[in-house]
């Protein structure tokens, strides 16, 4: 019966394969957004400065976890710590430096933000357009464009691989391009919904908008 059990799933696999490898980066991350309840890795960011040469300026890195809908925790550890938070209802935005919080509500908050296309609702053709622009730096790529005019990026580029977003390029209205690479990627790991939840550094300024 194992070995009976054990061709099936095979047979499975090898149909899938062929699917797999001809899945177009809108079909990765539409799958990825219905699919991924939660994930955790590593990130680092930086602002790409494009002339005679490409620079890469503003650098920082990190970690991430997340939990749909609207549940993440973004940390910043290198070269400033800094917390983006977020329990489902509002952000918390703590900056050990400066020992302050700034509190919002999410829905204001996420909205059209690139945070949404990984932390929100699995409804991403809601609040964005959608279609796959090809091949490059070893990904496939999708254009999303918010729909609504009220946010600072005029689209966001993902780069997808093996079922998993891999980088993004934010191009904000100011023509400034944001570079973020996702590294260490677990999808579906278990969380902890208490995980969420901000509690507020000893002694710190707290502001709510």
């Amino acid at each position: 019966m194992r070995s009976c059990l054990f061709k099936t799933v095979y047979t499975l696999l090898l149909a899938a394969i062929p699917f797999l490898a001809q899945a177009t980066a809108l079909d990765q991350l539409k799958n990825f957004s219905t699919n991924a309840r939660s994930a955790r890795g590593e990130f680092s960011q930086a602002q790409v400065k494009t002339g005679e040469k490409i620079r890469f300026t503003n650098t920082t890195s990190g970690t991430f976890l997340f939990s749909r809908p609207g549940k993440f925790i973004w940390t910043y550890s290198k070269p400033y710590e800094q917390v983006l938070q977020a329990d489902g209802t509002r952000l918390y935005m703590y900056d050990k430096d400066l020992n302050q919080v700034t509190i919002k509500k999410l829905g204001d908050a996420l909205g059209s933000s690139p945070a949404a296309i990984l932390f929100g609702s699995n409804n991403l053709e809601k609040s964005f357009s959608l279609k796959n622009i090809g091949a490059h730096n070893g990904y496939e790529w999708v254009e999303v464009v918010p729909k609504t005019k009220d946010t600072p990026f005029e689209k966001i580029n993902i780069g997808m691989k093996d079922g998993l977003p891999q980088a993004m390029e934010l191009y904000d209205s100011l023509g400034q391009l944001t570079l973020i690479k996702f590294t260490k990627f677990t999808k579906n790991p278990p969380v902890n919904a208490g995980t969420f939840r901000f509690v507020v550094p000893k002694g710190a300024d707290v502001f709510e908008n």
